[in-house]
């Protein structure tokens, strides 16, 4: 534990913010350092509650109790490790993980919960900070060759673990760039890209190999990876979810997606902004209550949109947990993010029915109307419309945050896969049903959370190290086998 007491004499630190007219004017990330006192005080919050849920909440295990003790005894090389154990990007994680850890922290259940994203974040910087991060080659090379498709979280974490076991690593990217939704759907001011960089280049000393501009299946054909001895499948789930309605080919109606992939190439210095993909000077309405809709709601305010307002087709959520979602479950609660606070009006059990566009095919209005879920025990809840509830909204970009399908099929079918109903691919322990060939992330899960993906390549360069070499030495949740630091 932390200070014996600490969780009732400290209270809950978050960090600070740059104030909002201040930030809206770049891309940069706006969050201030706690001081070190402040985030030593964090991690004797935790306390001595037996069974810490934290654990269980975290995909991947990380051993919170332990690096928060750490950081509060100032033993803070002691907590990169820990920290490391189990997270191969706390950088990322620190700054872009809903923190399902927090919603089960057993502190949470009569006060605030433990900061523990914040420490994590604060345990990392202070590594890169002071040195401690570096490469770490393997001694001995496998002679085993494994190919990685997608570079997001989960590719790059399959790849480093991997590597770590010795095997010789080629990551393919069909973008320009490393990294996935990581570098181009994550805006700026949420992680700004050196952070993605400056980890490539402690995995480059490390000895994997990154090609961009490289799509399998394409550029590389898949008789190509037969020179492998394993491929890991680690592409994401990409293809968005349309809203099949009259009017949605008007010029004006964008992928969420489509827009903050270009926002981010624009800070980036690779491409220019468009007339169509700008929401400065219009009324922007992003549909869909997410976490992209919240990062378009951001963007579309650092361009500056005349206004910008959001529709949820779900019932306002209630600002504490309900009966129906007990702790330790994450919390289905309001949530206000940062960009929220930037600007935005909220409708909630909204239905966008019409996108309705003016002589020159640009959009000009949506056509929305009011639902209310009904619900029967036993059974999904049913959505009914509102009689007289039409409204019409003036909108000059419309954005589509409905999240994703499933992975683009070509690959996957080229290599003669299985998938499932859900268009997900079928796996066995990350092995699909061709033997040498696994998969991770979203690919194989669906659309979910970076601290998720992370987990994945994990797990599945357990299982790959062990289908190549007959068992495998790799830290895994899954079997339990990580590292005692004393």
């Amino acid at each position: 534990m932390g200070k014996f007491k600490g969780f009732i004499e400290f209270e809950r630190t978050d960090e600070r913010l740059i104030p909002v007219k201040k930030r809206v004017k770049n891309y940069n990330e706006f969050t201030i350092k706690p001081s070190e006192k402040k985030l030593k005080e964090q991690g004797g919050r935790c306390m001595d509650c037996g069974v810490p849920f934290c654990h269980s909440g975290c995909p991947l295990g990380n051993l919170i109790p332990d690096f928060n003790d750490a950081v509060y005894n100032n033993e803070w090389e002691k907590a990169l490790h820990l920290l490391h154990s189990t997270n191969n990007f706390p950088e990322f994680t620190g700054r872009l993980c809903p923190a399902p850890c927090e919603a089960a922290c057993v502190l949470g259940i009569i006060s605030p919960p433990v900061s523990i994203e914040l420490i994590e974040k604060y345990i990392v910087e202070r590594g890169f900070k002071e040195g401690w991060i570096k490469a770490i080659p393997p001694k001995n090379r496998t002679g085993k060759k494994i190919a990685i498709v997608g570079s997001g979280p989960a590719g790059l974490a399959a790849a480093q673990q991997l590597n770590k076991a010795g095997h010789s690593i080629d990551v393919f990217e069909r973008d320009s760039k490393i990294g996935g939704l990581l570098r181009y759907g994550i805006p700026d001011f949420k992680m700004e890209k050196h952070v993605i960089d400056r980890r490539l280049s402690i995995l480059e000393e490390e000895g994997i190999k990154f090609h961009t501009n490289i799509e399998v299946g394409v550029d590389l054909s898949c008789n190509e990876l037969n020179n492998y001895d394993s491929v890991v499948l680690c592409g994401g789930a990409t293809i968005k979810r349309n809203l099949p309605i009259k009017g949605s080919d008007l010029y004006g109606v964008k992928q969420a997606m489509e827009f903050l992939t270009l926002q981010n190439e624009v800070v980036d210095g690779i491409k220019k902004t468009t007339e169509s993909l700008n929401a400065k000077g219009k009324n922007v309405i992003v549909i869909g209550g997410g976490d992209t809709g919240s990062d378009c709601i951001g963007t579309s305010n650092r361009q500056g949109a005349k206004s910008v307002t959001n529709f949820e087709i779900m019932p306002k959520p209630s600002s504490e947990r309900s009966e129906e979602n007990p702790w330790p479950y994450w919390p289905f609660k309001l949530k206000t993010s940062s960009s929220h606070e930037e600007g935005i009006h909220r409708e909630w059990s909204i239905l966008t029915k019409e996108f309705i566009g003016d002589n020159s095919g640009k959009v000009k209005s949506l056509k929305t109307v009011e639902v209310e879920w009904i619900k029967k025990e036993g059974e999904r809840p049913i959505l009914k419309e509102i009689k007289g509830s039409e409204k019409l909204w003036p909108c000059d970009l419309a954005l589509l945050a409905l999240g994703f399908t499933g992975h683009e099929p070509d690959l996957v079918d080229k290599l003669n896969l299985q998938t499932d109903n859900n268009n997900q691919i079928v796996t066995n322990n990350y092995q699909t049903s061709v033997a040498n060939i696994f998969s991770a992330g979203d690919m194989r899960r669906g659309q979910s959370l970076i601290v998720w993906a992370i987990s994945e390549g994990r797990e599945a360069a357990y299982q790959v190290d062990k289908f190549l070499m007959g068992s495998s030495k790799l830290e895994t949740k899954e079997n339990g086998d990580l590292p005692q630091v004393r």
